[in-house]
C-alpha cells in the first residue's frame, strides 16, 4: 500500500456522492472453502522439496487464488504451489513469526507499508526490480509502485483494489424514510432516526479492532487532508497532535455516545463476517467496510442480495474540512513478496509465476465474477460488459478518480506503532481514554 505520493492523481469527474443499488438476480459465488489446502515447509518448500508454497487469506478472494495456483501447477507440475489459507487476524501473527524465523512460504502475502519495510531492512524478501516487467505491464502503475521500498520493487499486487465503501441497507432506509448521509450533520440525523426505530445505525466489528481504523482514517482525511497522516507516517515530532486527529477522535466518541454502533459492537468479529450479517439480517442500517465484503453479501445472503437490498456510497464529507470528499482510504491491493529464505530455483519459479499467471486474464475474470475490482489496467471494457457493472464501475471509479488513496494505517506504520494504534483506538471506542490521551500515547511511539 503506497504513500500518498504514489496515489492516483486523476481529477475527480464523477459526482462526489454516488448512490447505487445492487442489481437483483446477480450470479452467486460458490461458497468458499475455509480449511487449509496443503502445508508449507520452512524456506517455502513443499513436501516434495521442489515446489513452491504460498500463504494467503480465507474469504472472498480465496477462490481466485486457488484457480491461479491450479493454473500454474497444471503447467508446472514439478514446481506446483502448495497453499494454506488463514483468517485475517491469525495470519498477521503467523506470518511475522514465520518470516522472522526463516520459515516463510515462498510467496509471502502482505499489505506493504511498514511491515514490508521491515522485511526489506532485514533482507527477508527478494529484490524484484527488473524481474517482473511482464506483470508490471498489466498492473495500474500507482498500485505497482506501492510495492517499492527506496525505489526498488519488493512486492507486487496480487488481487483486487480495495477502497473502503459505506454500504447500506436499502430496505431499512426506505422503512424509516431516510437517505444515505452525504454530510456529518446528515450522519447524526440518520443515527437518531434508526435509533428511534430500534435499529443499529452502524455495524462495526469491534473485537477485530482493525475495522475501527476506517473511521479515524476517513474522518482525519476529510477534516485535515492527506498531509496529516503523511506527517505521522514520516515520523515527524508530535505529528499526532494535529487538530484534525483530535477532532476525528471527538467525532468518533460523539457517535459512540449517540448509540451509533449499538451496545455490543465490541464483541463483533470481522473474520466470520458478523458485521456483514448485521446488515443483511436487517439489524443494522450501514457498514463502513472494504470492497472485499461485497462478495460476502452475495454468498451469505443470496436472497436478500438478489432482492436489491444492498446499496453503497462514499463516506460523508465534513463541512469546512480541508480534505477532498473524493479521497479514498483502504488497500490499493494486497501483494506478493518472494521469500529470501527460499532456494534460488524456488525464487526463480516464483518470479515466473508472477509474470506468467498472477493477475492474468483468467484472474481478472475471476475477480470480476466475485464482485471484486482488479488492480489491472484496461479493465473498463470488461467491467462495462459485466452483469454487475453498476457496482464494479462505482468501486473502480472511486480508485480512478481519487485525488488521494490513503494506505490503511495499521499497514503503513511500523508493526509496534500499528499495534499501539489499534489498542488506543479500541479504547477511544470504549470511552476509556480521551482524545488527548490517545494523542499523547501515539506521539510517544514516534522515533
Amino acid at each position: 500500500m503506497p504513500s500518498p505520493s504514489n496515489h492516483s492523481t486523476a481529477a475527480p469527474t464523477r459526482s462526489r456522492i454516488t448512490r447505487r443499488s445492487v442489481l437483483a438476480g446477480a450470479a452467486l459465488i460458490a461458497p468458499l472453502v475455509l480449511s487449509a489446502c496443503g502445508g508449507a515447509q520452512p524456506g517455502g518448500a513443499t513436501a516434495s522439496g521442489d515446489g513452491l508454497s504460498a500463504w494467503t487469506l480465507t474469504g472472498a478472494q480465496q477462490s481466485v487464488f486457488e484457480d491461479s495456483f491450479a493454473a500454474w501447477s497444471e503447467a508446472h507440475p514439478e514446481q506446483a504451489i502448495s497453499a494454506e489459507y488463514f483468517a485475517n487476524d491469525a495470519y498477521k501473527e503467523k506470518i511475522r513469526t514465520a518470516v522472522g524465523s526463516g520459515n516463510a512460504p515462498t510467496l509471502i502475502f502482505n499489505w506493504t507499508g511498514g511491515t514490508l519495510a521491515d522485511y526489506v531492512a532485514n533482507e527477508q524478501v527478494v529484490d524484484l526490480t527488473g524481474r517482473v516487467n511482464e506483470l508490471g505491464e498489466r498492473v495500474i502503475p500507482s498500485i505497482m509502485q506501492a510495492g517499492e521500498v527506496d525505489g526498488k520493487q519488493y512486492a507486487v499486487p496480487n488481487n483486487s483494489t480495495q477502497p473502503v465503501i459505506l454500504y447500506f441497507n436499502e430496505k431499512l432506509f426506505e422503512q424509516v424514510g431516510a437517505e444515505p448521509p452525504t454530510t456529518w450533520e446528515e450522519t447524526l440525523d440518520v443515527v437518531e432516526k434508526f435509533k428511534a426505530e430500534g435499529i443499529t445505525p452502524f455495524a462495526v466489528a469491534g473485537q477485530s479492532q482493525w475495522p475501527y481504523l476506517m473511521w479515524i482514517q476517513y474522518l482525519t482525511d476529510r477534516i485535515g487532508g492527506p498531509e496529516v497522516f503523511q506527517a505521522i507516517q514520516d515520523n515527524e515530532p508530535d505529528a499526532w497532535s494535529h487538530p484534525a486527529v483530535t477532532e476525528a477522535l471527538t467525532k468518533i466518541q460523539e457517535l459512540v455516545d449517540a448509540g451509533a454502533f449499538g451496545e455490543s459492537y465490541g464483541s463483533v468479529v470481522a473474520d466470520n463476517n458478523a458485521d456483514v450479517a448485521l446488515l443483511h439480517t436487517d439489524q443494522a442500517a450501514m457498514l463502513l467496510q472494504g470492497s472485499w465484503v461485497y462478495a460476502s453479501f452475495k454468498t451469505d445472503a443470496p436472497e436478500w442480495f438478489a432482492e436489491g437490498n444492498l446499496g453503497y456510497t462514499e463516506f460523508p464529507g465534513i463541512e469546512g474540512g480541508a480534505g477532498d470528499p473524493a479521497n479514498v482510504v483502504g488497500n490499493p491491493a494486497n501483494f506478493w513478496s518472494v521469500s529470501a529464505a527460499a532456494s534460488e530455483d524456488q525464487q526463480q519459479a516464483a518470479v515466473d509465476y508472477l509474470n506468467e499467471v498472477n493477475l492474468d486474464e483468467g484472474a481478472v475474470d475471476a475477480l470480476l465474477d466475485a464482485g471484486l475490482v482488479p488492480s489491472t489496467t484496461g479493465a473498463e471494457e470488461k467491467i462495462a460488459a459485466h452483469e454487475e457493472s453498476d457496482y464494479l464501475s462505482f468501486a473502480y471509479g472511486m480508485v480512478q478518480d481519487a485525488p488521494n488513496f490513503q494506505l490503511s494505517w495499521d499497514q503503513a506504520l511500523a508493526p509496534a506503532q500499528a499495534q499501539e494504534l489499534l489498542t488506543k483506538l479500541a479504547q477511544i471506542f470504549q470511552g476509556t481514554i480521551t482524545p488527548e490521551e490517545f494523542v499523547d500515547a501515539m506521539n510517544a511511539t514516534i522515533k
